[in-house]
């Protein structure tokens, strides 16, 4: 059985919603995207390191595999591009033929046992990148292993969280910390309680 963590960026108060550019995600009127953007050059370092260097496989939600399709297989040639474009994408999605990045295959209907089928298998670590709403059903299911979050000094008072309104109490161990000379902290968190994972879908 492997492993599921998550890789969020995040701000103080908990919204993961288009920390890249305004464009990323504007949906129910999102007017702060691009909140990570100037912390870029301390944060990526680390994500390469702690988070990109070992293998893994992708997941991800429609919207986010769209962005990352449309950069990394025309990303200049090193070693993460590599990883990336090589590595399996997992995609949540009710438009499989649109999948044109290599080693693209499609879950849909029922996620969450999708994603406990995948769980279930040998291969490396299931890394999901961004994808709010999907992040919403792996939380729903316990299915989450890790939590690899970078926590940037910014609020932006409103946008999708990472903790909505609903989630479950749980409690986690951090086992990773690091900070960025910028402000940005990386931490990992994992629940204190491994065997209740998938216990809720199960």
């Amino acid at each position: 059985m492997r492993q599921l963590a998550i890789l969020t960026f995040v701000t103080l108060d908990g919204v993961m919603q288009s920390p890249s550019m305004p464009e990323e995600d504007p949906s129910d009127g999102f007017a702060n995207g691009g909140w990570a953007t100037p912390y870029w050059d301390g944060v990526m370092d680390q994500v390469e390191r702690h988070a990109m260097s070992e293998p893994y496989d992708m997941v991800f939600g429609r919207k986010t595999y769209d962005i990352f399709a449309g950069h990394w297989p025309n990303a200049p040639k090193s070693a993460l591009s590599n990883r990336m474009n090589s590595a399996r994408k997992y995609v949540v999605t009710s438009q499989p033929e649109g999948l044109r990045w290599e080693n693209s295959r499609p879950i849909n209907d029922d996620v969450a046992g999708g994603i406990l089928t995948l769980k279930a298998q040998d291969g490396p670590l299931l890394q999901v990148h961004g994808s709010a709403r999907l992040i919403q059903t792996l939380l729903s299911h316990s299915l989450i292993d890790e939590f690899r979050l970078w926590i940037f000094p910014v609020v932006v008072g409103g946008g999708k969280r990472l903790f909505e309104n609903g989630s479950s109490p749980c409690q986690l161990k951090l086992t990773r910390f690091e900070h960025c000379g910028n402000g940005a902290t990386m931490q990992f968190y994992r629940p204190e309680h491994d065997h209740s994972i998938g216990e809720q879908y199960m």
